[in-house]
């Protein structure tokens, strides 16, 4: 098992690399999942306005 987590004297750059990538990927769904709720919210807005305009 070492040596699967030494990788071969490669792991620091091996075990940054999957680090830096879940990193990215994570930050990827965070900021996907946070745009989606924003522009939900923006068009709830613009829709109630439009409703309020044509009352």
């Amino acid at each position: 098992m070492n040596e699967f987590i030494e990788m071969g004297g490669y792991a620091r750059y091996v075990w940054s690399a999957f680090g830096i990538s879940l990193t990215v990927l994570a930050a990827t769904v965070w900021l996907t999942r946070r745009n989606l709720r924003l522009t939900r919210e923006r068009l709830a807005r613009r829709l109630q306005s439009a409703g309020e305009l044509s009352a």
